[in-house]
């Protein structure tokens, strides 16, 4: 491991992560009250929610949570009591909505339990002109060679709900300053999809969700992979995580596109069969909702890892965590922060937030340059990275 960069933290107004602590979290809470005919109770805690991640300090879960004990363990007890703003940004941001969840009421027993607050704006994304294109493309892309098809359907996992982008080959095109992405190993890890297992690390749903299982559907038909493992976050978090019920209703909006004959159809079929017969494997560890770098992640969940043949992480969050939420150089190699994994593992990432590593020094010289430090925090640039 290179040294330590400094964690990531929210404290200086300007920066990026105080933004999404000042005025994206108020913003959901908002949305999130707004979205449900929620009663007093969630109501005042929402309310509670919104005072205390603006101008007041982190709070303990409530004595009855299930799982208060395994965030005291993950840093509450440490935490409590500070500056949502001191902490880092990490650990606020993913505090923060464990805290909505109780707020509006989903771990508690009553009418709310299981509810999940963001799925409005999931299932929104699913039914889009946009989403029916992109799944339309693919009744074209179906004809097209399987290597070009493993390097299109690569694209689209990488740009999620920008995917039809994906479906378009980019002959030719170089990695760099002056392209959509800023590092491509992409020849890198269509050369360790020969088989074997697959993990494929989920981001979010809705969009972003259907270019993964399009993806999985093509390693597994094609013998790329014998069997996909999809990890899914166990309950609804960061806004559109993509959870079992996420899975679910991004299968059957493949399979009721179009006539049983069209592409996105018939792949829809294909991975709900996989499923079935165990090619398809499901899981939600408690870990893929830590607040905690994957360096920390357990051994049941790293024994997973280590049995796949390759690990594809996909999403900003998960390449927070994969290489720790540091300001590291842009030059550090991927395969350094990396270097405890153990197995390969890829990234597949738009950028969304400072974290960065794998660039060359004239590719991070000619995006500062043509656009000082937005290009991190844009979603206007990715990347493909194989390591360690």
């Amino acid at each position: 491991m290179p040294v330590a960069a400094p964690v990531i933290v929210s404290a200086d107004p300007e920066s990026f992560p105080h933004s999404v602590l000042a005025e994206r979290h108020p913003a959901l809470i908002r949305k999130v009250r707004d979205a449900f005919p929620y009663g007093p109770e969630q109501r005042r805690a929402l309310d509670a929610l919104l005072e205390s991640a603006t101008e007041g300090v982190v709070e303990p879960l409530g004595a009855d949570a299930a799982d208060r004990e395994r965030w005291e363990a993950w840093g509450c007890r440490q935490h409590t009591g500070r500056s949502w703003f001191e902490l880092p940004f990490l650990w606020a941001e993913s505090y923060f909505y464990r805290k909505l969840l109780e707020a509006v009421g989903y771990f508690g027993p009553g009418p709310w339990r299981g509810i999940d607050p963001f799925r409005p704006f999931k299932l929104a994304e699913l039914d889009t002109p946009e989403a029916g294109a992109e799944l339309a493309a693919l009744d074209g892309l179906a004809a097209r060679p399987a290597a070009e098809q493993t390097e299109a359907l690569l694209h689209g996992a990488v740009w999620g709900n920008r995917a039809d982008l994906g479906f378009q080959l980019s002959a030719g095109q170089e990695s760099g300053a002056d392209s959509r992405l800023v590092a491509d190993d992409g020849e890198a890890l269509r050369a360790l999809l020969t088989g074997g297992t697959v993990c494929l690390v989920a981001d979010n749903a809705g969009r972003e969700l259907i270019p993964d299982l399009l993806l999985a559907d093509h390693l597994l038909r094609h013998g790329r992979a014998d069997r996909v493992v999809l990890h899914l976050k166990p309950y609804p978090y960061y806004v559109s995580d993509a959870t079992t019920a996420d899975l679910i209703d991004a299968l059957r909006r493949l399979t009721r596109d179009g006539s049983t004959t069209g592409a996105a159809a018939e792949a829809g079929h294909r991975l709900w069969a996989a499923a079935g017969d165990g090619r398809l494997t499901v899981r939600a560890h408690p870990f893929s909702c830590a607040p905690l770098p994957y360096a920390d992640m357990p051994d049941d969940l790293r024994r997973d890892f280590a049995d796949a043949t390759v690990t594809i992480m996909k999403g900003d969050l998960n390449y927070r965590r994969l290489v720790g939420d540091r300001m590291w150089s842009p030059t550090t190699p991927f395969t350094e922060p990396t270097a405890y994994f153990p197995g390969p593992v890829a990234a597949l990432r738009t950028l969304k937030s400072d974290v960065i590593t794998g660039l060359d020094t004239a590719t991070e010289a000619a995006l500062v340059s043509a656009e000082g430090q937005r290009w991190r925090t844009s979603g206007t640039h990715a990347l493909i990275q194989v390591g360690p």
